[in-house]
């Protein structure tokens, strides 16, 4: 197999040539190390790797042999160095165990060759860590290849490896694969486990998952991680049918909302919001019904809402580690706006926290009320196709409210269904004038993942994005 064989296969499609005795899972192994290898020089992507050999996995799982990455955060394989993006933890402390979530991708037969970048505890919409340095775009090298999951999303945009694990806490499965051209699934709160090290994330805002290429990758992944283990906060309705078999299934006619101002009243790129009218045009012309419409709540309160939910968040994270290592935190191993927001966090009572909350309850059930009267909303995934490296400084000297606020300013889209739990995907249905890809968001209700992944198989039909390939790929390196 060369190297344009390998990259124009999704994770679906690798397995299968696995399996068919064509090339097998070693040599896969030894062409995607070489690949990850090549465009990292460019692109900046791996805290850690590619390692020597794969880690463990099922040979008989789905994915059996299938080159694949995990993001230094939340999940974690036994023994391998994990540092959270943070300067806190050196060079890394060595997990005793894997999370559960890795034990699916462990059996699922995913083959883990490294592990990518985030910024500092995730809480950033670029990943630029002080601690590893910038991570670039392929698709634009002066470009931010968004957060926090921006590595995991730039190594399976450049071609390095077909699927990539990520995580969501205010849209970083999201806004990475919208700035890389990927599809990025959100599932519903509760839906993939986040044991056992914890019960829930970010007053359950955040959920695990992954980047792909394909909507048949993102269906199939889903159908082999979302698995509850005892003590789980939340257990969720199971779908009604494997999620692989919603591909290609007919979503019927649908009652679809659009909303492409920013709920922040900031600036939206206008061929960010002329993407949006062409897919709606797209939507309307397949027989769905499409209105003007949004759900009805006070940005301010949200904000504000997240600024104590996500300091009261990077607060506790950090005295965990303190716990862990004895390490004490500050600005010498923190960047400015991170400990800003330990600071912060290490203010907030229990009655602010309450408050917060109750905030967050009162946007999901309007945001409830909403999906009453539609089945999905569609909006940009960011306000632009991907902002320069170094616009979102998590290194400067702003306040909690200031460095959350300029996050969602530019990220306005995305935050909303962390605060409601509910599903939401962008898809890569469009393309700015200087070639980057732009990315569509589509929500549903709770537990709508099977809507979403039939109404992104027939758009992935309609509008094909399997062809379009970065300047920095691993086929032109």
């Amino acid at each position: 197999m060369n190297i344009d064989e390998y990259a124009a296969l999704d994770a679906t499609g690798m397995a299968e040539v696995i399996a068919s005795g064509e090339v097998t899972a070693d040599e896969i192994a030894a062409i995607a190390t070489k690949a990850i290898t090549a465009v990292d020089d460019k692109i900046n992507a791996v805290a850690t790797g590619p390692f020597d050999r794969p880690l463990e996995y099922a040979p008989d799982g789905r994915f059996a042999g299938v080159p694949f990455a995990i993001k230094d955060l939340v999940c974690h394989a036994a023994g391998v160095p994990t540092r959270m993006g943070t300067r806190m933890l050196g060079d890394g402390i060595r997990p005793p165990a894997d999370t559960h979530l890795m034990e699916r991708f462990r059996a699922a037969g995913l083959a883990t060759l490294a592990v990518t970048t985030t910024p500092e505890f995730g809480f950033n919409a670029n990943t630029e860590a002080v601690t590893y340095g910038s991570t670039r775009n392929p698709w634009n090298l002066d470009y931010s290849a968004g957060g926090s999951s921006g590595g995991s999303a730039a190594l399976v945009a450049s071609g390095a490896i077909p699927i990539a694990h990520a995580n969501d806490g205010g849209g970083s499965v999201r806004i990475p694969a919208g700035c890389n051209g990927l599809v990025g699934l959100k599932p519903s709160r509760g839906r993939i486990p986040m044991g056992p090290d914890m019960g829930d994330a970010l007053s359950g805002f955040a959920i695990e998952f992954a980047v792909t290429r394909s909507v048949r990758d993102t269906a199939a992944l889903l159908d082999d991680v979302a698995v509850s283990y005892p003590g789980d906060r939340f257990v969720i309705a199971p779908p009604s049918r494997p999620w692989a078999e919603e591909v290609n299934a007919d979503p019927g006619s649908l009652r679809i909302a659009v909303h492409a101002e920013s709920w922040a009243d900031t600036y939206v790129d206008p061929e960010v919001a002329a993407a949006v009218d062409s897919v709606a045009s797209t939507l309307e012309a397949a027989g769905h019904r499409v209105d003007r419409a949004t759900p009805i709540f006070d940005w301010q309160q949200l904000l504000d809402a997240h600024v104590v939910i996500w300091s009261a968040f990077l607060a506790e994270s950090v005295a965990g580690i303190e716990a862990m290592t004895g390490i004490v935190a500050g600005p010498d191993n923190l960047e400015r706006t991170t400990w800003e927001c330990v600071q912060y966090g290490r203010r907030v009572t229990a009655v602010q926290l309450g408050m917060a909350n109750a905030i967050i309850n009162t946007v999901s059930r309007e945001v409830g009320r909403f999906f009453t009267e539609y089945d999905v909303l569609l909006t940009p995934t960011s306000n632009s196709p991907s902002v320069p490296l170094g616009q979102l400084n998590a290194d400067a000297e702003l306040t909690a409210e200031e460095w959350t606020k300029q996050i969602f300013d530019t990220c306005s889209f995305t935050p909303l269904f962390n605060a409601t739990g509910t599903p939401a995907i962008s898809l890569p249905l469009a393309q700015s004038s200087r070639g980057l890809p732009i990315g569509l968001q589509f929500a549903g209700p709770m537990c709508s993942e099977s809507l979403l992944l039939r109404l992104a198989s027939q758009l992935e039909q309609a509008l094909p994005w399997a062809d379009r390939r970065p300047g920095v790929h691993v086929t032109s390196l």
